[in-house]
Protein backbone atom coordinates (compact mmCIF):
# COMPACT_ATOMS: atom_id res chain seq x y z
CA UNK A 1 0.00 0.00 0.00
CA UNK A 2 0.90 3.66 0.13
CA UNK A 3 2.07 6.04 -2.56
CA UNK A 4 4.34 4.89 -5.41
CA UNK A 5 8.00 5.95 -5.64
CA UNK A 6 9.40 6.86 -9.04
CA UNK A 7 6.04 8.32 -10.05
CA UNK A 8 4.13 11.58 -10.21
CA UNK A 9 1.11 11.68 -7.90
CA UNK A 10 -1.65 14.30 -8.04
CA UNK A 11 -3.68 14.90 -4.90
CA UNK A 12 -6.67 17.09 -5.64
CA UNK A 13 -9.85 18.18 -3.95
CA UNK A 14 -11.88 21.21 -2.92
CA UNK A 15 -10.34 24.06 -0.94
CA UNK A 16 -9.58 23.24 2.73
CA UNK A 17 -10.17 19.51 2.28
CA UNK A 18 -6.88 18.37 3.86
CA UNK A 19 -4.64 17.97 0.80
CA UNK A 20 -1.62 19.74 2.34
CA UNK A 21 -2.19 17.99 5.69
CA UNK A 22 -2.13 14.61 3.92
CA UNK A 23 1.14 15.42 2.13
CA UNK A 24 2.74 16.69 5.37
CA UNK A 25 1.81 13.38 7.02
CA UNK A 26 3.42 11.51 4.10
CA UNK A 27 6.56 13.68 4.52
CA UNK A 28 6.65 12.82 8.25
CA UNK A 29 6.44 9.09 7.43
CA UNK A 30 9.16 9.40 4.75
CA UNK A 31 11.41 11.16 7.28
CA UNK A 32 10.75 8.43 9.87
CA UNK A 33 12.00 5.91 7.29
CA UNK A 34 15.19 7.97 6.92
CA UNK A 35 14.15 9.68 3.68
CA UNK A 36 14.79 13.26 2.60
CA UNK A 37 11.82 15.43 1.61
CA UNK A 38 11.35 18.80 -0.07
CA UNK A 39 8.31 21.08 -0.01
CA UNK A 40 7.94 23.54 -2.91
CA UNK A 41 5.61 26.12 -1.38
CA UNK A 42 4.31 27.94 -4.46
CA UNK A 43 1.35 29.20 -2.41
CA UNK A 44 3.70 30.75 0.20
CA UNK A 45 1.35 29.35 2.84
CA UNK A 46 3.25 26.56 4.62
CA UNK A 47 2.68 26.68 8.38
CA UNK A 48 5.85 25.13 9.83
CA UNK A 49 4.40 24.95 13.36
CA UNK A 50 1.46 22.92 12.02
CA UNK A 51 3.86 20.73 10.01
CA UNK A 52 5.87 20.06 13.19
CA UNK A 53 2.67 19.11 15.06
CA UNK A 54 1.97 16.53 12.34
CA UNK A 55 5.39 14.97 12.97
CA UNK A 56 7.44 16.67 10.24
CA UNK A 57 11.09 17.20 11.19
CA UNK A 58 11.03 20.82 9.93
CA UNK A 59 14.81 21.49 10.24
CA UNK A 60 15.40 18.47 7.95
CA UNK A 61 12.70 19.52 5.43
CA UNK A 62 13.94 21.40 2.36
CA UNK A 63 11.52 24.30 1.83
CA UNK A 64 11.45 26.59 -1.20
CA UNK A 65 9.08 29.48 -1.92
CA UNK A 66 9.57 30.23 -5.63
CA UNK A 67 8.30 33.40 -7.32
CA UNK A 68 7.16 31.85 -10.62
CA UNK A 69 5.87 28.54 -11.94
CA UNK A 70 9.02 28.10 -14.03
CA UNK A 71 11.21 28.62 -10.96
CA UNK A 72 9.20 26.06 -8.95
CA UNK A 73 9.50 23.46 -11.70
CA UNK A 74 13.23 24.17 -12.26
CA UNK A 75 13.84 23.66 -8.51
CA UNK A 76 11.84 20.43 -8.66
CA UNK A 77 13.85 19.26 -11.69
CA UNK A 78 17.18 20.07 -9.98
CA UNK A 79 16.14 18.25 -6.78
CA UNK A 80 14.98 15.16 -8.70
CA UNK A 81 18.18 15.11 -10.80
CA UNK A 82 20.33 15.33 -7.66
CA UNK A 83 19.18 11.82 -6.77
CA UNK A 84 19.39 12.70 -3.08
CA UNK A 85 15.71 13.51 -2.48
CA UNK A 86 13.16 10.80 -1.77
CA UNK A 87 10.01 12.89 -2.12
CA UNK A 88 8.97 16.35 -3.29
CA UNK A 89 5.62 18.04 -2.69
CA UNK A 90 4.54 20.95 -4.93
CA UNK A 91 1.79 23.02 -3.28
CA UNK A 92 -0.03 23.78 -5.53
CA UNK A 93 -0.46 23.52 -9.31
CA UNK A 94 -2.89 26.48 -9.18
CA UNK A 95 -0.11 28.63 -7.68
CA UNK A 96 2.41 27.76 -10.43
CA UNK A 97 1.89 31.06 -12.24
CA UNK A 98 3.95 31.42 -15.43
CA UNK A 99 6.51 34.26 -15.46
CA UNK A 100 4.82 35.83 -18.52
CA UNK A 101 1.58 36.11 -16.54
CA UNK A 102 3.30 37.70 -13.54
CA UNK A 103 5.18 40.20 -15.71
CA UNK A 104 2.23 40.89 -18.03
CA UNK A 105 -0.46 43.52 -17.70
CA UNK A 106 -3.69 42.96 -15.78
CA UNK A 107 -6.28 41.59 -18.17
CA UNK A 108 -3.74 40.13 -20.64
CA UNK A 109 -5.16 36.99 -22.22
CA UNK A 110 -2.65 34.15 -22.00
CA UNK A 111 -4.77 31.05 -22.66
CA UNK A 112 -3.23 27.67 -21.93
CA UNK A 113 0.06 29.09 -20.67
CA UNK A 114 -0.07 27.25 -17.35
CA UNK A 115 -1.18 24.00 -19.01
CA UNK A 116 1.74 24.23 -21.48
CA UNK A 117 4.16 24.93 -18.62
CA UNK A 118 2.91 21.86 -16.73
CA UNK A 119 2.93 19.48 -19.70
CA UNK A 120 6.45 20.56 -20.70
CA UNK A 121 7.69 20.12 -17.11
CA UNK A 122 6.06 16.69 -16.75
CA UNK A 123 7.58 15.48 -20.04
CA UNK A 124 10.98 16.61 -18.78
CA UNK A 125 10.57 15.24 -15.23
CA UNK A 126 8.92 11.85 -15.76
CA UNK A 127 12.01 9.91 -16.93
CA UNK A 128 14.28 11.37 -14.25
CA UNK A 129 11.70 10.68 -11.54
CA UNK A 130 11.60 7.01 -12.58
CA UNK A 131 15.43 6.73 -12.69
CA UNK A 132 15.96 8.34 -9.28
CA UNK A 133 12.94 6.59 -7.66
CA UNK A 134 11.77 9.95 -6.30
CA UNK A 135 8.11 10.47 -5.38
CA UNK A 136 6.73 13.77 -6.68
CA UNK A 137 3.35 14.90 -5.36
CA UNK A 138 1.48 17.77 -6.99
CA UNK A 139 -1.35 19.26 -4.93
CA UNK A 140 -4.17 20.63 -7.07
CA UNK A 141 -7.54 22.24 -6.49
CA UNK A 142 -10.87 21.50 -8.08
CA UNK A 143 -12.41 24.32 -10.09
CA UNK A 144 -15.84 24.52 -11.69
CA UNK A 145 -15.92 24.64 -15.49
CA UNK A 146 -18.13 27.47 -16.69
CA UNK A 147 -21.05 26.60 -18.97
CA UNK A 148 -20.95 22.80 -18.65
CA UNK A 149 -24.44 21.49 -19.39
CA UNK A 150 -23.73 17.75 -19.35
CA UNK A 151 -21.20 15.69 -17.45
CA UNK A 152 -19.08 16.73 -14.51
CA UNK A 153 -18.46 20.50 -14.23
CA UNK A 154 -15.45 19.92 -11.92
CA UNK A 155 -11.92 20.18 -13.33
CA UNK A 156 -8.38 20.57 -12.05
CA UNK A 157 -6.13 23.48 -13.01
CA UNK A 158 -2.98 23.30 -15.10
CA UNK A 159 -4.14 20.94 -17.84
Amino acid sequence: GGLPRGRVVEIYGPESSGKTTLTLQVIAEMQKLGGTAAFIDAEHALDVQYAAKLGVNVPELLISQPDTGEQALEITDALVRSGSIDMIVIDSVAALVPKAEIEGEMGDSLPGLQARLMSQALRKLTGTIKKTNCMVIFINQIRMKIGVMFGNPETTTGG
